[in-house]
């Protein structure tokens, strides 16, 4: 365990038996005539209709058709490798989109002809559910699939475990509330709320994430998103002196309006919020890694108007996207990994009341409506 002011910096090491580092993620538009391709890749098999699809890229267009998060992992990309080099860690690192170039089939294959035979796979999503891990999975299995139907050998894949409590994932969050109530007006700071916010999901994914010992109303997404905001809240608390109200609210809502997915959603809080004489509130991102277009759309456009029409102040505070300690908890959890496939004991390192997660993916972890193979889980047709 360790303290939350750490720097989690990690030790150089040994990353055998893993030859390289694949950084996985969702991918983005780069262009406005990218923007409807890119949502025909998200939503496939869903039928939805191209003039349905030029409406919901609007978000996209209000940003010239260029979502952050490309550029985002590029920064992330570049912090991984300066950090492995510095701490003499010869491991190369490589990036793959589910959804957007680069893809990760190509990327996948790339790596296995240029001979790299283990992998270790770094997702840009730190916690338990289908769309933040297991669906991941799937696409490994797939793109591995792709490479068995062109003669390629198929690296092995293993998924770093759920960095969710990690101190290098949650530091830079404590530190970003800290300097978002700094810049809050005075006579409001004392008594602003937080507001922890991450993606929606349906109710039904959310009870089935996790474990399947963990399933249950909420599952693993909401047990542990509660558990970061708890970690967050204490240490602002512990160095302003001041506590407060807090709560875990949701975003990003996409589903067909008879399904119930999680809430409050984050407009509906800020109004509730107004409603209660609340002086002014953060909003703190703690679902996502980096400042893409949910972050950019939902928070920095449409709940920062909600807040502006209802004279409530607010203000966001950082992702983590490629801050340092960030980087060196990636090293961390590749040496761990490393470490433990060889056999050897693994001192791991995690924040909170829940200890860090599972390794391997066991049966029936966030499983999907209609059972596809999935990799690097027990469960893997690659083993």
């Amino acid at each position: 365990m360790s303290d939350l002011r750490d720097q989690a910096p990690g030790a150089a090491g040994e990353a055998a038996p893993y030859d390289a580092l694949l950084l996985l993620s969702f991918g983005g538009p780069e262009g406005p005539d990218d923007v409807v391709p890119f949502l025909e890749n998200v939503t496939r098999g869903r039928g939805i209709p191209k003039e349905r699809l030029k409406e919901v890229g609007q978000h996209y267009f209000l940003f010239g058709g260029v979502s952050p998060i490309n550029d985002q992992n590029r920064a992330l990309l570049e912090a991984l490798r300066e950090d492995f080099a510095h701490n003499s860690l010869d491991l190369p690192v490589h990036w793959g989109n589910r959804n957007w170039a680069p893809y990760l089939t190509d990327t996948l294959r790339e790596m296995a002809l240029a001979g790299h035979r283990r992998i270790a796979v770094l997702t840009t999503s730190a916690y338990a559910s289908y769309s933040g891990c297991r669906q991941y999975r799937e696409n490994l299995a797939d793109a591995l699939a792709a490479l068995e139907a062109e003669g390629i050998e198929p690296p092995r894949v293993d998924k770093l475990r759920h960095y969710f409590n990690h101190p290098g994932f949650v530091r830079p969050m404590v530190e970003g509330v800290l300097a978002s109530l700094a810049g809050l007006p005075e006579e409001v700071r004392v008594g602003a709320h937080l507001a922890f916010t991450t993606h929606s999901i349906p109710n039904a994914a959310a009870d089935t994430s996790g474990p399947p010992e963990e399933h249950g109303e909420g599952g693993a997404y909401v047990r542990e998103h509660l558990d970061v905001a708890r970690l967050v809240a204490d240490a602002v608390r512990e160095e302003t002196g001041v506590e407060r109200p807090w709560e875990l609210v949701y975003q990003s809502r996409s589903g067909a309006p008879h399904i119930p997915w999680l809430e409050p959603d984050i407009c509906d809080h800020l109004e509730t919020l107004h409603g209660k004489g609340v002086p002014a509130v953060v909003m703190v991102p703690i679902g996502f890694v980096s400042d893409h277009m949910e972050v950019l759309y939902d928070l920095d456009t449409e709940a920062t108007a909600k807040a502006a029409e209802l004279g409530l102040p607010v203000a966001r505070s950082a992702t983590v996207g490629a801050d340092p300690r960030f980087a060196a908890a990636v090293r961390e959890l590749v040496l761990e990994r490393a470490a433990a496939e060889r056999g050897e004991r693994v001192e791991r390192c995690a924040l909170g009341a829940l200890g860090p997660s599972h390794d391997l993916c066991p049966v029936g972890c966030c499983p999907a409506r209609a059972p596809r193979p999935a990799a690097a889980g027990a469960d893997s047709p690659y083993a």
